[in-house]
């Protein structure tokens, strides 16, 4: 990774957590000679430190702190889009699979990305399009998910889904998730997807609720180009990128996903392994 000089900071809202380390680590990084851009948040903590708009902050950055839990980080990601910058992600949250580093490992994991001896994953981001009537309306990167859902509240959808033009299902069911390895631990699990190693080239289509008990998810190769066909009024389907971001769907609309041609980079802590993450999120059994 390269010599770092500026870092940019996205921190949770209303986290009693962030709001104490925020102050503490402007001074270490000021102490370091360390150019800082944060967002609106960050600022509010800090008191009397400018805030940028969060899809500003990592412009220029060498490193993004994220203080929060997977939904801030996913917002952070978001905002370092196709930049490949590497995100250093602190669990304030809960769950947290995605956000491993502790706040007791905060200032002894930055020393180690500061000497340039800290572990990068690189996760493969989604692509997702919407064509209407054979143009692009919307374009996304989504690290976990894009997910069609029903809009209405008792009515069940309509999707055709084809993996390079053969057609898998016509799916009568409540949503489809279609998801990264990365994703896979997030509503693709809820909705009984399978884990996936985050190396594993693949992307899992995974229903929700579907109409057939005999839809299940399926795994297709990451090379694979994927088209969801929507039926039914306009507004009445969603399309929603990692669960923060995304617009409604009309009738005849394609969406379109494969694999990015971008990673975000995730500071990962040494010692805490994909399995370890499983382990303890999950509470697996330990011998």
């Amino acid at each position: 990774m390269a010599i770092i000089r500026a870092v940019g900071i996205c921190a949770k809202p209303n986290s009693t957590a962030a709001s104490q380390l925020v102050p503490g680590l402007l001074d270490w990084l000021h102490g370091r000679g360390i150019s800082i851009r944060c967002d609106e948040q960050t600022a509010f903590y800090a008191g009397g430190v400018e805030g940028l708009p969060r899809p500003e902050v990592p412009e220029g950055c060498d490193l993004v702190i994220v203080l929060g839990g997977d939904g801030t980080l996913l917002s952070a990601a978001r905002a370092i889009g196709k930049r490949e910058i590497p995100l250093f992600p602190v669990n304030l949250g809960g769950l947290g699979f995605l956000t491993a580093i502790t706040r007791e490992e905060l200032y002894p994991e930055l020393e180690r990305c500061f000497r340039g001896e800290q572990r990068v994953a690189k996760r493969k981001l989604l692509h997702a399009e919407v064509l209407r009537k054979g143009e692009i309306v919307a374009s996304y990167e989504a690290l976990n998910d894009a997910v069609l859902t029903k809009a209405d509240l008792a009515r069940m959808i309509d999707l055709d889904a084809y993996v390079d033009e053969q057609l898998v299902c016509a799916y009568k069911a409540d949503g489809l998730i279609i998801c990264s390895p990365t994703g896979s631990t997030a509503y693709s699990l809820s909705a009984g997807g399978p884990i996936i190693f985050p190396s594993v080239p693949a992307i899992c289509l995974t229903p929700i609720c579907p109409h057939m008990l005999a839809n299940r998810p399926v795994l297709v190769p990451q090379t694979s180009v994927i088209r969801v066909l929507a039926h039914g009024p306009d507004g009445s389907i969603y399309l929603t990128i990692d669960g923060q971001v995304g617009n409604p769907i009309c009738d005849g609309d394609t969406i379109v996903c494969r694999s990015s041609a971008f990673s975000l980079l995730l500071i990962r802590p040494p010692q805490m392994m994909f399995f370890d993450v499983l382990r303890q999120k999950l509470n697996w059994g330990k011998r």
